[in-house]
C-alpha cells in the first residue's frame, strides 16, 4: 500500500514540477522491486499524473482573460491561429485527443506544454484526463516490464 501512496504522490508532484522525473522514479521501482502488480502501479502513477496536470490544465484555461494573452490575441496572427486551431480541435475532438495521447504515451510533445494547450483550447475535462489516464499507465507498464524483465530474468 505504501508503494501505491508513494507512487501516486510522486505522479502528482512530478506532473506539477517537469524538473523530477516520473519515469525515473518508475524505473527504480522495477529494478528494486521484483514482485509487484505493473497494471496496478501503473495506473496509479497515470491517475497521479492526470491530477498532478489539473493546475496546468485550469491556470492555462484562465490565461485566455489575462490582459497579456487578451492584447496577444488582438494581433490578427495570433487570433487567426488560435481560431484555425480552436476551430480543429472543437470539430475533430480527437485531432486532440490523438495529440494529447501521442504526448501522455511517447512524451511528443512534452505533457507539460500539450496540458498547457489543452487548457488554453478549452478541452473537454474529461477527455483530457481520460487521455492522460490511458497514455501514461501505458507508458509506465511499458516502462515497468522492460525494465523488470532486464533486471529480474
Amino acid at each position: 500500500m505504501r508503494l501505491l501512496l508513494a507512487t501516486f504522490a510522486m505522479g502528482v508532484l512530478s506532473a506539477i514540477v517537469p524538473l523530477i522525473n516520473m519515469e525515473a522514479y518508475i524505473a527504480g521501482i522495477a529494478a528494486l522491486l521484483g514482485d509487484i502488480n505493473i497494471w496496478l502501479v501503473a495506473l496509479v502513477a497515470g491517475i497521479g499524473q492526470s491530477i498532478g496536470k489539473i493546475p496546468w490544465y485550469e491556470v492555462s484555461r484562465r490565461s485566455m482573460d489575462w490582459s497579456y494573452i487578451r492584447k496577444k490575441m488582438e494581433q490578427p496572427d495570433w487570433r487567426r491561429r488560435y481560431d484555425k486551431v480552436k476551430s480543429t480541435t472543437d470539430n475533430r475532438p480527437w485531432v486532440g485527443i490523438a495529440l494529447l495521447f501521442s504526448s501522455s504515451l511517447i512524451a511528443i510533445p512534452p505533457l507539460a506544454i500539450t496540458a498547457v494547450l489543452a487548457g488554453q483550447l478549452q478541452f473537454n475535462r474529461f477527455a483530457f484526463h481520460a487521455t492522460i489516464v490511458v497514455g501514461r499507465t501505458l507508458q509506465f507498464a511499458a516502462l515497468l516490464s522492460g525494465v523488470a524483465y532486464i533486471v529480474h530474468e
